[in-house]
């Protein structure tokens, strides 16, 4: 799959998308939202950990959590992991 952002085209593959699904099963009902998550996120925020790990999140109401897409930004910027969070990390853009 891929989305288009302000980071180009993210690619998420089948192999991240089975991670996803497998260790954060309830993002499975929130696949709907990552195009518009990757697209226009409601924050934006860089890892602590990793400079090139970009994280966005859109806020989605009937869950009352934030969707977290975690992205590497690289030549070719794809999805390394998605989960939902109550709130988004502290290194905010």
């Amino acid at each position: 799959m891929k989305f288009g952002s302000p980071y180009g085209i993210i690619t998420l593959t089948d192999e991240r998308k089975a991670h996803i699904f497998s260790f954060h099963p309830d993002v499975i009902r929130c696949l709907p939202f990552f195009a518009g998550t990757l697209a226009n996120p409601d924050i934006t925020a860089i890892s602590a950990h990793d400079p090139t790990v970009v994280i966005c999140y859109r806020f989605i109401a009937r869950r009352k959590k934030y969707l977290a897409l975690v992205i590497k930004n690289s030549s070719r910027p794809f999805v390394l992991t998605a989960y939902l969070a109550r709130k988004p990390k502290q290194d905010i853009l």
